[in-house]
Formats: structure tokens, C-alpha cells, sequence
């Protein structure tokens, strides 16, 4: 039987190497193709957000009309229906404005009027790299994943204040599953039909229940630093059971931590949510 000191490297092993695959994925030309993409899209409030998600759930990348022809050699599909989204009137202030204001600005937002944008369904053309270019949702099923699953499901129901519920897959707007940090539920796609990809996504979500969770320490990273970590614990996880998700699991993990200095902090802070998964899954 192997001893502490060998667990413990081989632990601290699984981490370096998916830092190590993940930065020779972002080395990548393709993925700076991507990153150059993701440049051409403005940065939206929250507001904004807000706003396109009421207007169309399953929006991925929104531009305007001419945006779609010169940036990316594509054109609004015929008929197709405008996402509005809020804009800043900015005016010029007059002395006596920045007095009644109480500003010394020069401009100030003085409204919002409402600009089109399209998602790129609504148009067609030339290819746009997107995150689902890296992340390849097909991973080869194993025997043991669906008894690991039903085994680590039941324990986390029954041993801890976690409480794990399976809903529809089209309930869940394009997501495997999520963790609700207000109810510490986590609630899992129960008909994912890749048994594979159902077991790397509750170590996903249970990552974040315990890394993101209301009193945890890191709850107010940047969401980039929580997909990170937590995709990289279910990565490595995976790992330690003998299924290779790395066709999903560093693609996913990339396109969150686009910064290496992320992904570097990021990874150095999943050590010990890791080992614990790990101890888990081997008891």
C-alpha cells in the first residue's frame, strides 16, 4: 500500500500537470485566435446582461448589425429580431449644469436609449471561435462512474449539510448543473447521458460548494478564479480514477482563466478541495 508521503505527491503531481496543459493550451495559435474574437465584442454592464438574457436566454455572442459585417464578415440574418440593449446619452455640461449637479465633470450620462444588437445564431458567414471550440463534451465513459457517482451523490446527501437534486437537462439553460451557495444545494442535470461527464460535474459543483460557499474562504474571487478552480479540482479528480476529461475540463478551464497569472493563484488554491475529492472518491 502506498505510503503518505507517495499520496501526497502524487496529488501535488495531478495539480502540476493540468497548470502544465492547460498554460500549452492557451500557448496555443488557435486559442489566441480566440482571445483576438473575444477582443472584438464589447464588454457588457450587468445591466446589459440582464437585459439580453430576458430578451433571449440562449444568446452566447451579441454585436450590432454593422459590427457583424466589419469585425467579423457576417450579416444579420433576414427577419431575425433585435436584442435591445441600454446606451449612455453623455452631454456636455454648461457651467451652470455642473454647478446644479454638484460636478466638476465636464460630461455626465444625462439618459439611456436603446441600441439592437443580434446573437451570432442570427447571422451567418464567416466561422466565430467560441468557447465550445475547446471544450469537447465527449468523454469515454468507464464502468465505475455511475456506481461512483450514485455512491458520492448518496454521501454528500446523507453525511453532509449538502443536499444534491437532479433536475432536467433543458431546465438548466445550457449548463451541466450549478451549486446555489444561499440553499448549499447543488443541483446536477439528471439526464446527461455521458455518465463520465455527470460524475466530473458534481465534483465541479461540490468544488465550488467548498471553495464558494457562503463562509468559505475564497467566496468573493472573480468568477473566473471560481470556474477555474473548480473545473481544475473536477479535472483532477477525474484524473485520479483513471478518466481523462481533458478534452472538456482544460478547454473549460481556459477560456475562464484567459490571464496565466489567474490561472497560476488560481490553481495554487485547489490543493487542498482537491485532496479532499480525492479521498472521497478513493474511500
Amino acid at each position: 500500500m502506498p505510503n503518505k508521503a507517495y499520496v501526497k505527491a502524487w496529488k501535488a503531481q495531478l495539480v502540476a500537470q493540468a497548470e502544465q496543459q492547460i498554460l500549452k493550451l492557451t500557448d496555443s495559435d488557435q486559442f489566441k485566435k480566440y482571445l483576438n474574437t473575444l477582443a472584438k465584442f464589447h464588454r457588457y454592464s450587468a445591466r446589459n446582461i440582464d437585459l439580453i438574457y430576458a430578451q433571449n436566454p440562449q444568446a452566447t455572442q451579441v454585436a450590432g448589425f454593422k459590427q457583424w459585417q466589419k469585425a467579423f464578415n457576417r450579416t444579420v440574418n433576414r427577419g431575425a429580431k433585435a436584442i435591445r440593449i441600454a446606451a449612455p446619452i453623455i452631454k456636455k455640461l454648461t457651467p451652470a449644469e455642473q454647478k446644479h449637479l454638484d460636478t466638476t465633470d465636464e460630461r455626465a450620462i444625462v439618459g439611456y436609449r436603446y441600441l439592437p444588437v443580434f446573437d451570432v445564431a442570427q447571422t451567418s458567414g464567416e466561422p466565430v471561435l467560441s468557447a465550445k471550440d475547446f471544450v469537447k463534451e465527449n468523454l469515454a465513459d468507464r464502468q465505475n462512474v455511475t456506481s461512483l457517482y450514485n455512491a458520492f451523490k448518496d454521501y454528500l446527501n446523507q453525511q453532509t449539510d449538502l443536499k444534491v437534486s437532479e433536475v432536467p437537462l433543458a431546465t438548466l439553460n445550457g449548463a451541466k448543473g450549478y451549486f446555489q451557495p444561499s440553499t448549499n444545494e447543488i443541483v446536477i442535470g439528471g439526464d446527461e447521458p455521458d455518465n463520465a461527464l455527470k460524475l466530473k460535474t458534481l465534483y465541479h459543483e461540490y468544488a465550488h460548494s467548498q471553495l464558494h460557499g457562503l463562509k468559505s474562504a475564497f467566496k468573493d474571487r472573480p468568477r473566473a478564479y471560481q470556474e477555474t478552480q473548480a473545473e481544475a479540482v473536477a479535472y483532477v479528480a477525474m484524473q485520479n480514477i483513471g478518466v481523462d476529461t481533458s478534452n472538456y475540463s482544460l478547454g473549460y478551464v481556459a477560456t475562464w482563466a484567459k490571464d496565466k497569472a489567474v490561472i497560476h493563484s488560481a490553481l495554487s488554491e485547489i490543493q487542498q478541495v482537491s485532496n479532499k475529492v480525492i479521498e472521497l472518491s478513493d474511500g
